[in-house]
């Protein structure tokens, strides 16, 4: 038994690193642990050192006071790591194995599992279908921002790393696989992008440039990233992208100058339901925004990836239709030009081991594009505070100091 630290939601606007349990084969009473989860045994379980784990945008949603995330409750959904333990019905996985862990928690049983719809597993959530670590709502499964965690059907879940050495040599590039980069590749792939395509990426936090980056190795001919804050906008040309300043006006005039034309083949919204409004709107928020601009620049018969994420409760809304979820869709225009939606969590385990395969072969450079950067775990709440202020990079949790 050793001891472990974790990052906890203590209110809105803070986070602080504190001592917590050390994970065990049995899922205990905690902040946001559903009920029926309380007591449930784990022997399919895996105990993992993180390595590698990130501050991500779903996170900020929560320490922004934007959910209904309760005190206490251990952040972290990105995880990258070591097996030190492993419980008896874990056949396949071995200690010392180096994993990525999906954000999705899957039982590999259910009839989605089956189907590949790992983003809402039947079986792990008693609440609604599909859970994560570390997140409001997804059955109390504690989060990996933390020096150890648990992770359920370890043999389903995990993506082992053929080689450690290897997997040191790029674990800024393999610990994007736990959620953004196959996001923005979902992303991607639902929009419909492919060889020759012309993409409007809403968005240029880390998801969106794994968004871009993705659109990117999918062929796309000319890959446009629209935001509001200049430093991450040059983060996107760094790697070959066009960009556009949506507070200078509606993304669609920018993108006829780009491409001679207004529309796009293939929309991505990477931002979500804290969005701004655009040109003289960009003060305040206003959550269909991208959806409706997406709809109005995607050209007809094209389609729409949603990876950004919309909740059923936003306390934090400015009326009370946005804060149940309910926002004023276009969705006649959608309608009229056919489009086709896509949204929900990402299936991680449909793209990752495809996408470690392009990593580890040198195919994309997806920590370069996202500026991975990495802290102490001792510092996230700085990494928060920068994040929140729109800081052009992917913070990266190292809590056992192997990453420098």
């Amino acid at each position: 038994m050793t001891g472990n630290k974790g990052v906890a939601y203590i209110k809105p606007g803070q986070v602080e690193v504190t001592e917590i349990d050390y994970p065990t084969f049995e899922l205990k009473d905690g902040p946001g642990v559903h009920p029926d989860n309380v007591g449930r045994k784990v022997p399919h379980a895996a105990i993992v050192k993180c390595v590698a784990t990130n501050i991500c945008g779903s996170d900020q949603h929560m320490v922004r006071g934007r959910t209904t995330a309760p005190a206490g409750l251990i952040l972290g959904h990105e995880i990258t790591g070591e097996v030190v333990e492993k419980g008896p019905d874990v056949e396949y996985v071995q200690v010392g194995d180096m994993v990525s862990v999906p954000f999705n928690i899957s039982c590999g049983r259910c009839i989605n599992c089956k189907e590949g719809k790992t983003g809402v597993c039947l079986n792990v959530n008693p609440d609604r279908p599909g859970s994560a670590y570390g997140y409001v709502d997804m059955g109390g499964w504690v989060g990996g921002q933390a020096e150890y965690v648990m992770v359920p059907y370890a043999d389903w879940n995990l993506l082992v790393f053929p080689d450690r050495d290897q997997a040191m040599e790029k674990i800024l590039d393999l610990a994007m696989l736990a959620d953004i980069f196959p996001t923005g590749y979902h992303g991607c792939v639902s929009a419909g992008v492919t060889t020759g395509s012309t993409a409007y990426i809403a968005g240029a936090g880390p998801v969106g440039l794994a968004a871009a980056t993705s659109a990117q190795l999918l062929g796309a001919a000319t890959v446009i990233v629209g935001d509001l804050q200049e430093e991450r906008l040059a983060q996107a040309r760094s790697f070959g992208c066009e960009t556009v300043d949506v507070s200078a006006g509606e993304p669609k005039d920018q993108i006829e100058q780009i491409l001679g034309t207004p529309e796009v083949d293939c929309g991505v919204d990477a931002v979500g339901f804290e969005a701004r409004g655009h040109g003289e709107h960009a003060a305040t928020e206003h959550p269909a925004t991208v959806l409706n601009s997406l709809m109005d620049l995607t050209r007809a018969g094209g389609a729409l990836g949603i990876p950004g994420l919309y909740v059923t409760g936003d306390p934090g809304a400015s009326d009370e239709a946005a804060q149940e979820g309910s926002l004023s869709i276009r969705l006649g225009l959608g309608w009229a030009k056919s489009h086709s939606f896509v949204t929900g969590q990402c299936p991680v385990m449909r793209y990752n081991r495809k996408l470690m395969m392009a990593i580890l072969n040198d195919r994309v450079q997806i920590a370069k594009n996202v500026n991975a950067t990495p802290i102490p775990l001792g510092e996230s709440p700085r990494g928060y505070e920068e994040f929140d202020e729109g800081a052009a990079r992917k913070y990266v949790l190292d809590p056992h100091g192997m990453l420098v």
